[in-house]
């Protein structure tokens, strides 16, 4: 056997490491996905879930990430055994055509959907910007009479919550003292025009544009290091936060508190269809799912394996490459799984006792508040940082992963030449005009959580979709020598039904009802 790190040969192949340090060399898709993933669902779906529903659908939560992991993993041993496509794949699976099947059409209009949901995420960097350096006096004016409003809305929920405890005393005094500060700083306020300010919009647009030039210019390598370092600064800033947090008794989360996190019941009032929303975000969601072969094909796993044949020689390779592709998706599985439980538990120990709401313009300044009590004068800071890292890794991969996807697409539905050059200019073109959607569809709601929320529901839509079609490469298009065990059926399985409960419930609530 040759070695771990030997090239490429003549014919593109490569033996797969056979060491964890060897393999832990080769991760790289599921670094990019989670790049995706912690924005828009962590950051703002999670956060709104534990805002709207308290402790009570941690377990969802949690399911949300561990359950999808199964689907995707054998969306991506699909691509590196066949070297296909998702698209490709989908357009396999038996039903209705008409130039392409069933799946593909519903895929294009979760896909419509989908790249308008991605204007609340450059509309939420722009607003990080503009928080931390707004670019009119307008803003200037704007930015101080929203952080009194909820400086003032934040003192008035902890002097209700505690106003009766002796314990609290010495807290209460200083947050009297930042209520009192608020109060007249809005009372100062009354008096002047109510302004709105347009900063949020320019800066959203120039970060487009200069994301426009990167994409273009930029390569798998660069996508790939600026999404893990983005995220992974991020996340380990709001878990110790979250730690912190437990040395503060207004604000710990107790075991109590976690404990009815885990119990399996479902809130009143509007928390379960938001969760449910949000089922379609957290963790590997439809888009992600879809979007993850391509990157592992980009990677090289599927070239490193070679065309499929009945030799040994193959069959070595594929397994070593799809063990590969197994350590990839759990070990980001694991990251983004800590992530969203973070951002759940900030979002109901703190928004949810507040009774703030993540939404319109307000959205990142509430989020800020979940790093207040820990950081204090900092928080404001610390948070706009972690906030523009995540949401613009987001940006960042979402837009060249659906303009690998588009390309593709354009190839599947036979509006493209099936060239490389051709797919290449495709690429390129998507890498600029998607971004111009991006911000044209913020600009047009002004609306980031509604876009966010509503890209959630056709994704759980989406869902069951994918569990079909995940099922059909296990049972149709996997190869004899590589078919998994019973146990991996079993959480296949499983996965498949669970898309498909999330999928019926939100077409029910939504739809139907």
């Amino acid at each position: 056997m040759r070695a771990m790190n030997q090239p490429v040969d003549a014919s593109g192949c490569k033996e797969p490491p056979q060491t964890t340090r060897g393999i832990l060399r080769q991760l790289g898709p599921g670094l990019i996905i989670a790049g995706s993933i912690v924005g828009s669902g962590e950051l703002i779906a999670t956060t709104a879930v534990g805002a709207e529903a308290g402790f009570v659908l941690l377990w969802l939560i949690i399911i949300g990430c561990l359950i999808k992991v199964f689907v995707q993993i054998e969306f991506g041993r699909y691509s590196i055994t066949t070297g296909r496509t998702t698209l490709e794949g989908l357009n396999e699976v038996p039903g209705p055509r008409k130039r392409v099947n069933w799946i593909c059409w519903f895929w294009l209009v979760f896909t419509v959907v989908a790249l308008i949901q991605l204007g609340g995420i450059i509309g939420g960097v722009g607003q990080a910007l503009t928080i931390s350096a707004p670019l009119t006096e307008a803003g200037k004016e704007m930015n101080a009479r929203q952080d009194a409003e909820i400086r003032l809305q934040v003192a008035e929920s902890i002097r209700h919550r505690f106003e009766n405890e002796e314990s609290m005393k010495t807290q209460l005094a200083a947050i009297d003292a930042q209520y009192a500060a608020a109060r007249e700083e809005i009372a100062q306020q009354q008096d002047k025009p109510v302004v709105s300010s347009h900063d949020a919009l320019i800066w959203a647009t120039i970060v487009t544009l200069v994301s426009i030039v990167l994409l273009v210019l930029g390569r798998y390598r660069m996508i790939e290091n600026v999404s893990t370092f983005l995220v992974a600064s991020f996340t380990f800033v709001t878990i110790f936060n979250l730690l912190y947090l437990q040395l503060l008794p207004e604000w710990r989360v107790s075991w109590a508190d976690f404990l009815s996190g885990l119990s399996f019941r479902v809130p009143e009032g509007k928390g379960l269809s938001v969760a449910l929303a949000a089922f379609g975000i957290i963790g590997v969601g439809a888009t992600e799912l879809i979007q993850y072969p391509y990157w592992c094909l980009e990677k090289g796993y599927a070239k490193w394996t070679g065309p499929r044949d009945s030799s040994d020689d193959w069959e070595r390779r594929a397994r070593g490459w799809i063990r590969v592709l197994k350590w990839d998706a759990w070990c980001s599985m694991v990251v983004y799984t800590f992530a969203t439980i973070a951002f759940y538990l900030l979002g109901a120990a703190i928004l949810g006792r507040t009774g703030l709401d993540p939404d319109g313009e307000q959205m990142i300044r509430t989020l800020c508040q979940m790093y207040v009590p820990v950081f204090g004068a900092a928080a404001q800071a610390v948070f706009l940082f972690g906030a523009f890292a995540v949401l613009y890794s987001t940006f960042f991969v979402a837009t060249a992963s659906h303009s690998l996807v588009c390309a593709d697409a354009l190839r599947v539905f036979g509006l493209s030449a099936k060239d490389e050059p051709s797919r290449r200019r495709w690429i390129r073109t998507f890498s600029i005009a998607l971004p111009l959607l991006f911000l044209g569809s913020y600009a047009y709601f002004q609306a980031p959580k509604q876009l966010v929320l509503a890209g959630g529901f056709m994704g759980a839509l989406m869902l069951p979709l994918l569990g079909t079609a995940a099922l059909f490469f296990r049972y149709r298009r996997c190869d004899e020598r590589l078919k998994p065990g019973r146990l991996w059926d079993i959480g296949l399985w499983t996965s498949c039904v669970g898309l498909l409960i999330a999928g019926g419930y939100a077409f029910y609530t939504n739809v139907i009802k």
